[in-house]
């Protein structure tokens, strides 16, 4: 329920607020005071696009806030977008500014458009002239029968969604299959070529780097053999024993006798003797491990050109499948995966095959379902239906739903429904949209509304013009109407006609007034004396009418006996 609404600066509204009846709520005024911009504002709240056109003029923003009990049903969806419901009320706020950036919040939490959708549209219903154009569609026709059919339809159209949803991706992951089959053929030869390739060389981890320390040791054999040879005779000294190139060996060895004389004459340096035949001992080593290095080493073209051709094969695999040899195995594993994919095209087209023709079965069998409860809904709504647009003075009036049969199954169900009409006896039942006039659609939908609105208490629905076209004493049954319904849900009504405004609980009316050069409008809400004089001035501008004032005096009289 809407227990408050505050509009600022939006078009010729200044401020103004508005505190609806929990029942049936009316709001007049003269031609372009402004009485639109109050379903424009609540519309605001629905996540109804505004631009800066909307801003009152001078102006930087236009606000719109309005305050809701009776959210428990969404409180789910409320604290998932980080909203708070304080002492039962949810306050949802709607800004623009003159730029025509648009800012939201639910609960004091900022919130995109698509999710203050979810939260308001679940709490508010605005008919306005855009809604009989969506009575005329099939799809809105479609979901005012599924509404008919309660819970027990909703939850079989869902299991139907559901069944129709995955059957269409599994005929898509077939077409997919059929129609890249090509694609696909190309793809697993080419992952074969990698992997007959990548097992035709036979890569080792650690391979590549024992390949480059092998091959740069024998490109410079000469040159290491060389380098070994100055460095053993450096220690050993010359191979004729000549003294006077004794080598490293020969002048450790002189220091050698000269420590251990020390250490013979001075008790306290034995240690200085035993470093001196370490070191002696290191340099003999030394001197064998170079002449071994150097005696070692042969040249051998034959193995240095077996190197090469082993690290330009692995250079192949490089430029291809991965940088370095761990790289080129993972892409190994991944192919022989994608390939076992690739390759079993026959046997997974059985298997989705299978699927399909399972769950088409399955949804055949909920489509039927789904068809026998809309009978049931339509054969129930209309009947219900066409009572009420009796009381709306059409008498002969008849309505009926056509459940058409598609050739496929689609994700609403196995039909495509129609809304037929047929305003007076003896005519041909027709789509509603081609037959009915304006205030004929307006009463068609008045009176869905009423009957569907049993089964949503506590909706707030707004009406905007509803009794365009009508007038009279169509336009007393239709205030009758609206009464009714406000018996179980909030109704806020614009209207031109008094005798829908007499069947109110609370009347506000819209006055504009005007410097000269600004325009604005006004929002007050109307005692006894006030409705009177606002319904006179409805009836044909007789404010001051004694005449006036007592028709508008009868209306309030009937309208209260009716209520």
């Amino acid at each position: 329920m809407l227990t408050e609404l505050h509009i600022r600066d939006l078009g010729v509204i200044a401020d103004a607020m508005i505190e609806p009846d929990p029942g049936m709520t009316v709001i007049t005024g003269e031609t372009g005071a402004g009485k639109t911009m109050i379903v424009s504002g609540i519309g605001m709240l629905l996540g109804q696009r505004g631009d800066a056109a909307v801003v009152r003029s001078g102006c930087d923003r236009a606000l719109v806030e309005g305050r809701f009990t009776g959210t428990a049903r969404i409180a789910q969806t409320i604290a998932e977008i980080g909203g708070e419901i304080d002492e039962g009320e949810l306050i949802v706020a709607r800004q623009i500014s003159s730029k025509g950036r648009s800012r939201a919040a639910v609960g004091g939490a900022q919130t995109p458009l698509a999710r203050l959708v979810e939260v308001t549209g679940e709490l508010v219903t605005i008919h306005g002239q855009s809604e009989q154009v969506r009575l005329g569609s099939p799809a809105r026709q479609r979901e005012v029968l599924d509404l008919a059919g309660g819970e027990q339809l909703a939850t079989v159209l869902e299991t139907h969604r559901s069944l129709f949803m995955r059957r269409a991706r599994l005929i898509a992951q077939r077409d997919d299959l059929v129609n890249n089959a090509r694609a696909r053929a190309q793809r697993a030869d080419m992952l074969r070529f990698g992997l007959d390739e990548i097992e035709a060389i036979d890569p080792q981890i650690g391979e590549d780097e024992a390949l480059g320390a092998e091959a740069a040791r024998l490109q410079e054999v000469d040159e290491l053999r060389l380098l070994a040879s100055q460095a053993a005779r450096a220690l050993t000294g010359a191979d004729d024993g000549d003294p006077d190139e004794p080598g490293a060996m020969g002048l450790v060895g002189v220091a050698r006798k000269a420590i251990e004389q020390i250490a013979h004459l001075d008790e306290t340096q034995p240690e200085f003797a035993v470093l001196a035949q370490d070191v002696l001992q290191q340099v003999n080593d030394l001197a064998l491990r170079a002449v071994e290095y150097r005696d070692g080493l042969e040249a051998d073209p034959i193995r240095l050109e077996a190197v090469m051709e082993r690290r330009a094969r692995l250079a192949g695999l490089f430029r291809k499948y991965g940088a370095t040899i761990a790289e080129v195995l993972t892409w190994a594993e991944q192919a022989r995966t994608e390939l076992d994919g690739l390759t079993d095209d026959d046997a997974r087209l059985a298997e989705i095959d299978e699927q399909i023709g399972r769950l088409g079965e399955q949804l055949a069998s909920a489509g039927a379902e789904l068809t026998g409860l809309r009978k049931q809904a339509a054969d129930r709504l209309t009947a219900r239906v066409q009572e009420e647009l009796a009381a709306l003075a059409m008498p002969h009036a008849r309505l009926e739903f056509s459940l058409e049969p598609t050739e496929e199954p689609t994700a609403w169900g196995m039909e495509q429904v129609h809304l037929l009409f047929a305003a007076n006896p003896g005519s041909q039942m027709q789509p509603l949209a081609k037959v009915a006039s304006g205030g004929e659609l307006s009463r068609v939908r008045l009176a869905l509304e009423v009957v569907l609105a049993a089964g949503d208490p506590g909706h707030v629905f707004v009406f905007d013009e509803v009794d365009a076209g009508v007038g009279g004493e169509v336009g007393v049954e239709i205030g009758r109407r609206l009464a009714a319904l406000a018996h179980n849900s909030q109704v806020i009504v614009v209207t031109h006609l008094a005798q829908v405004a007499a069947f109110a609980g609370t009347h506000w009316v819209v006055a504009k007034s005007s410097t000269g050069q600004v325009t604005t409008s006004d929002l007050r809400c109307l005692d006894e004396a006030g409705r009177e004089a606002e319904l006179a001035r409805m009836m044909g501008g007789l404010v001051d009418s004694a005449s006036g004032l007592q028709h508008a005096r009868d209306l309030l009289t009937m309208a209260a006996a009716d209520r």
